[in-house]
């Protein structure tokens, strides 16, 4: 400060006419002593005058500090209702760029908003998902902790744990966060604290000898000598941090190493004899309060510059931040100076008065400086009193030495770009917790591989997760997916649930190993009743065959044939007319078999009481009648199937997917019409109901003369294949449902074949000697 004052006053542009000069008071790092060192400057009874010529004391218009967040929250608010001017160069905390609270306030450290930002853009570059915070007891702490909070939520990153350092540290609570540190599974330990406090915290992390944690440090402290001692790198070392941007002002070294005892200050300026006294640990022979002094005589040989911290001008941070606060004053009052009439700051528009300095004027003024510093960099104020920011990204480097060595390795900037904002450069970073050259993990949980999704375990942040499988019909193609994709429609999901695959198209076809045996069953069922065809008509007239109403028999064994040949319908890719065609023919073949067999059973029954005397029903059942019951009973049918055909076809749909859930489409035949497809099986089973009836009053009949009991036996197989059918139709998947109705088809017809002609068949072909005339009348 009193380098900038000095090099302001010897400037001939900026304030060639005025001198600046200063009170500066020591604060102890209490808030008490802070405010009453302010309130006594600004009220003019502050004692301690340097560099001024006015003869007496003046009301400081305005305060340079304080350095800490706490202190300056309790000055702001005192002095803010007076528009008392305060310019902090170290208070970082967020909830100072409240403008309504704090309206004269300024600072030219950026808020502590932007350097949680970029922590939380380190973090999520890095992939440290699982971090532990520790910060300071104090606003800077608190409210440092609370915007990264808000910033890290909806980041990705989880917070392990958040542990407060007290103002007054004891070994009990040291030791307790330490053993948080080390017990936490993550490695990334974030912290918030003023120097003091990160002090406090690392003395106990070296005492327990915490080597494998990367520290991520707040600007606070990273550039911190004293804990970049030797003994702190074993477990210090790599730390990683936000530092204030570092300046190079050329002309302060040679400043400080004129300052010898035998300079211009020792004996006018208190504040730099303390400092020489400091530094040296010896005494320029003055003691205000008239006490001997147990430290050596200054011997005047002494040089600024030899190893000690207040020498040191490679770290111009927060040094730089108060030459740039003298300067922004010190271009407030120069635009003051240039006021013209009539362009005032306030309604009057007149221009302020030099010699009588109002601290309203300044705070106006200092709201529009903008303005280069001697060293190339352009400031100004924001409308809350905020700096544009600009953090430098520190390593902390070990030399062969053994030495700390802060290392710019990226930069983190608020005026520009977002793209630009943040830049690491990877290459040239010491990674801590004995990572070597690779970049430490920190995660609760390992990333999902493809295949699975995050499932969040009960009770703990969302980054502690359990990995499951996605289910049937979703997939996710990434490492560390929270969410299984759907697939779309046609595709589903292969065994690894990592890609979408085509659905494969299901249907019965003839290259299926059941459709080639449903198949042969069918041709060979067809085949027997051709045989059965041929062997009764090259033996119609025998007696067996004229007994058993060959015209019947053979319509019989025509319909047999048609429903063994329907079967095949059933197989085979549907397409609109096979859908219409099976179930039609089905229909319409089996009404005719039935009723073939029906006007069978009935003229049997009738033959058989028209030989009782005064009976004389024959003449109701002659050929021509029976073959008009059957096309009447058939006719039935066919309305039925037309009807069905006209108002709701059936046709080809796609089963399985979003409903079946499966890798398949099924390809079926919608029925169209369940009334329809009802009717038509409602009426097949009443013909076959009717006939069973009617042959289970003829069981008793001669069995030379008739074969109600195949009659009923047959029916009794139809009905039972059929009513089993319905239950086992409607549970089956996919194309085994097709397969269902195929089976209960050559079942039912199988039943009506070998139980109506099977007996026949064998005595024609292997018992001639029972097909005589003799034999059937024998009884």
């Amino acid at each position: 400060m009193i380098f900038a004052v000095e090099e302001i006053n010897r400037d001939p542009v900026l304030l060639p006419n005025l001198t600046l000069g200063f009170l500066a008071a020591d604060t102890c790092l209490a808030e008490g002593t802070t405010l009453g060192a302010a309130l006594a400057m600004v009220t003019g009874q502050e004692a301690s005058v340097a560099d001024t010529e006015c003869g007496a004391t003046p009301e400081v218009p305005v305060i340079i500090g304080d350095a800490r967040s706490s202190a300056s929250i309790v000055v702001a608010q005192t002095l803010g209702p007076f528009d008392l001017p305060m310019v902090s160069y170290f208070a970082s905390c967020a909830c100072l760029s409240d403008n309504w609270r704090y309206p004269s306030f300024f600072r030219t450290i950026p808020s502590d908003a932007f350097q949680a930002r970029g922590m939380v853009r380190l973090l999520h570059q890095l992939g440290w998902e699982w971090v532990g915070l520790v910060s300071g007891d104090d606003d800077y702490g608190k409210f440092g902790v609370q915007m990264l909070l808000q910033d890290l939520h909806g980041s990705g990153v989880c917070v392990a744990y958040a542990e407060v350092i007290p103002k007054v540290p004891s070994q009990r609570r040291m030791k307790h966060i330490v053993d948080t540190i080390r017990g936490s599974t993550a490695r990334v330990v974030v912290t918030f604290a003023i120097s003091q406090d990160a002090r406090a915290l690392m003395e106990e992390v070296v005492r327990q000898n915490i080597t494998d944690r990367q520290w991520i440090a707040s600007e606070a402290w990273v550039t911190y000598s004293t804990l970049s001692s030797p003994k702190n790198l074993p477990s210090l070392a790599g730390t990683i941090g936000f530092a204030l941007k570092k300046a190079v002002i050329p002309s302060l070294g040679p400043f400080l190493t004129r300052l010898r005892p035998d300079g211009d200050y020792q004996k006018s300026d208190p504040f730099l004899r303390e400092l020489w006294e400091e530094i040296f640990g010896c005494s320029l022979g003055i003691d205000l309060s008239m006490t001997p002094s147990s430290r050596r005589q200054c011997t005047g040989s002494e040089v600024i510059g030899e190893g000690d911290q207040y020498a040191d001008v490679s770290q111009l941070r927060a040094s730089y931040n108060v030459y740039k606060a003298v300067y922004a004053i010190a271009h407030a009052i120069q635009d003051m100076v240039a006021c013209r009439p009539g362009e005032g700051p306030f309604n009057s528009g007149q221009c302020p008065d030099i010699r009588k300095l109002q601290p309203s004027q300044i705070v106006h003024y200092l709201r529009g400086v903008n303005f280069s510093t001697p060293v190339g960099d352009l400031f100004h104020f924001d409308m809350n009193g905020d700096p544009p920011a600009s953090y430098d990204i520190i390593n902390w480097h070990v030399t062969p030495e053994g030495k700390a060595e802060f290392v710019q390795v990226g930069h983190f900037l608020s005026s520009v770009g977002v793209d630009d904002q943040f830049h690491i450069n990877m290459e040239n970073v010491v990674w801590g917790g004995g990572s070597g050259d690779e970049v430490p993990v920190s995660i609760c949980s390992a990333a999902c591989p493809p295949g699975t999704r995050h499932a969040v375990q009960k009770g703990k942040p969302v980054c502690c997760f359990d990995c499951l499988s996605c289910a049937e019909g979703e997939i996710s193609n990434t490492t560390g997916s929270v969410e299984c994709i759907r697939c779309p429609e046609r595709f589903w999901s292969n065994p690894d649930r990592t890609a979408c695959v085509p659905q494969l198209v299901d249907f019965l076809s003839y290259s299926d190993t059941m459709g080639v045996i449903l198949s042969i069953i069918s041709v060979f069922g067809a085949t027997l009743t051709a045989g059965a065809l041929a062997t009764f008509f090259y033996h119609r007239h025998t007696p067996l065959v004229k007994a058993n109403n060959s015209e019947l028999s053979f319509l019989l064994l025509l319909s047999l044939k048609l429903c063994f040949l329907c079967a095949l319908v059933f197989i085979g890719r549907p397409k609109p007319w096979t859908c219409m065609l099976r179930h039609t023919l089905f229909g319409i073949s089996f009404v005719f078999c039935i009723s073939c067999l029906l006007s069978r059973t009935v003229v049997v029954l009738v033959a058989f009481r028209a030989t009782l005397p005064g009976e004389n029903l024959m003449r109701f059942f002659s050929p021509t009648q029976q073959r008009m019951g059957i096309s009447i009973c058939t006719l039935i049918q066919v309305l039925i199937c037309v009807l069905w055909l006209i108002l709701a076809p059936p046709r080809p749909a796609e089963r399985g997917g979003r409903e079946g859930r499966g890798p398949r489409v099924v390809l079926e035949c919608e029925v169209g019409s369940v009334v329809g497809f009802s009717l038509v099986l409602g009426y097949i089973g009443l013909l076959a109901s009717l006939c069973l009836l009617l042959a289970f009053l003829a069981r008793k009949l001669p069995d030379n003369f008739n074969e109600a009991k195949f009659i009923t036996f047959s029916m009794l197989i139809f009905c039972a294949v059929w009513i089993s059918f319905v239950p086992a139709y409607v549970s089956s998947p996919g194309k085994y449902t097709v397969a269902v109705e195929i089976f209960a088809i050559l079942a039912s017809s199988f039943g009506l074949l070998f139980c109506l002609f099977a007996p026949k068949c064998f005595i024609i072909l292997l018992r001639p000697e029972r097909n005589t005339k003799k034999h059937m009348m024998s009884k």
